[in-house]
């Protein structure tokens, strides 16, 4: 007991003063400039938030015309900054400007370490030992992420533990649904992809809907959701170990855009347009800049408008309310939330059990507006909630839309909703794990810590906990 006691007073102490330095830090980058450069501190502050607004204006206009006017965008976006620094430079203040932000850093490091050694913010998914599957059956595409599943020997391993592996035809369509639907037919009692997310996402409903599990080999180019899922993406072999007895369970959503499953998220206005484009396969940066112009001025496309029920500030546990974002140029409907909170975290999700949407809504209508929302005088112009139901309707008959990066066409108005715990996912037991991120700064909560690290610095919802490795499933 009094060697528990011993660490728990060394990590309070560590907290106490992380969040001291924090704070010291913080206040030093603000005295930093107003102590040397005392009346040129506010013109430092003048300089830096007009040449960022300026930079973001100009990208905004590089984005939004043609011609030799976004050549000269482009050069503004280029000789902004580089003109901001000459001025530090030439008034003796880049170092102050440059160690004052390196004080800023550090403070922003030590208040996350600081916080994030508060057991508060640890997110723990429940595991379900069940019995490894006798007759799994998986799709594997040879094509998928340069060729991994060649490369890493996925065919050979899989058969090895007794799976019945069906090699996609590069030269022909398959149809994965009615391969999946066939196997559970013939008495699969597991059905695995090997694949990009839009593959796993088909497969998956099949899973979701028989009531089986569903096994994620991360084959893919980006594979998101075996990132969220906490695979090792380097060794997509290494997925093949849950076909074993050191396998689990996890219970997690599924999004539905209308009877179009998703694991990752659908996206609508700006990108699901771009995607569309033939020439998008072979010219990303070209295809999208010539046709973005018409696309963030509402030149061309739909006009959108999303409907949303049982919505929520992302993060909160209580969904009751409604909102609408009329005509937004882009608008992503994810499978649980992504990580906004940090630049570090962005593109994560840190559960997938939440049984709600993410939504995020951009909508910009000039330059100004662009620059607000980069500096934060402007929040309007992004939309960050969750929600059980976002209805999408648009002033045409039908809209593109890129459901897990397959570009579809949908007929108006499209309903997105999630079905809580529909997926069981088989992943391995000794995984490496959601990549960790820092948590969102909380100055409040920081004080605290710096002058005692007690019950009151911790936030008040109890911290989630991960079930005994015995324990069974729920039944349905």
């Amino acid at each position: 007991m009094g060697v528990v006691l011993d660490l728990d007073g060394r990590a309070h102490a560590r907290q106490r003063w992380a969040a001291r330095s924090a704070l010291a830090a913080a206040g030093l980058a603000v005295l930093l400039p107003l102590g040397y450069a005392r009346a040129a501190s506010l013109l430092l502050v003048a300089v830096g938030v007009l040449g960022t607004a300026v930079t973001v204006a100009a990208l905004w206009w590089v984005l939004t015309i043609r011609g030799p006017a976004r050549a000269a965008a482009g050069v503004l976006a280029l000789v902004t900054p580089a003109v901001v620094v000459w001025f530090f430079a030439a008034a003796n203040l880049l170092w102050v400007v440059v160690v004052s932000l390196a004080l800023w850093g550090c403070a922003v490091w030590a208040g996350k370490f600081a916080l994030s050694t508060t057991k508060s913010h640890v997110v723990r998914v429940p595991e379900y030992r069940t019995p490894a599957p006798t007759r799994p059956f998986l799709i594997m595409n040879p094509r998928s992420g340069g060729g991994k599943v060649e490369r890493f020997g996925l065919r050979e391993k899989a058969e090895k533990l007794g799976a019945r592996v069906h090699l996609l035809d590069p030269e022909r369509h398959e149809d994965v649904t009615a391969l999946a639907r066939r196997a559970v037919a013939d008495g699969a009692d597991l059905l695995g992809v090997a694949g990009g997310d839009g593959t796993q996402a088909l497969v998956a409903a099949v899973a979701a809907e028989h009531g089986m599990p569903f096994l994620v080999i991360s084959a893919g180019t980006r594979n998101h959701f075996a990132m969220d899922l906490g695979l090792d993406r380097n060794d997509p072999a290494a997925g093949l170990d849950a076909l074993t007895d050191e396998g689990v369970e996890l219970r997690v959503d599924l999004g539905f855009a209308d009877t179009h499953p998703f694991v990752n998220n659908a996206s609508f206005g700006a990108y699901a347009a771009v995607v569309q484009s033939p020439a998008y396969r072979d010219d990303k940066v070209g295809t999208t800049l010539e046709l973005l112009p018409e696309l963030l001025t509402h030149q061309r496309g739909p006009r959108l408008t999303a409907r949303m029920a049982g919505t929520g500030q992302a993060g909160e546990a209580g969904q009751a309310g409604e909102a609408v974002i009329d005509a937004p140029q882009a608008l992503l409907v994810s499978n649980n939330p992504y990580r906004m909170d940090d630049p570090v975290g962005l593109g994560y999700r840190e559960r997938l059990e939440s049984g709600v949407l993410g939504v995020l809504g951009v909508k910009v209508e000039g330059a100004a507006e662009a620059a607000g929302l980069v500096l934060g005088l402007h929040s309007a112009g992004l939309t960050v909630l969750t929600a059980r139901e976002v209805v999408v309707d648009a002033d045409r008959s039908e809209i593109e839309v890129g459901v897990d990066g397959e570009a579809l066409v949908l007929p108006t108005p499209v309903r997105c909703r999630i079905e809580p715990g529909a997926l069981r996912v088989r992943v391995p037991r000794n995984r490496p794990g959601v990549p960790e991120t820092m948590p969102p700064m909380d100055w409040r909560r920081l004080r605290k810590l710096a002058a005692a690290v007690g019950r009151t610095a911790l936030p008040k919802h109890p911290e989630r906990w991960t079930l005994p490795k015995n324990r069974t499933p729920p039944k349905d």
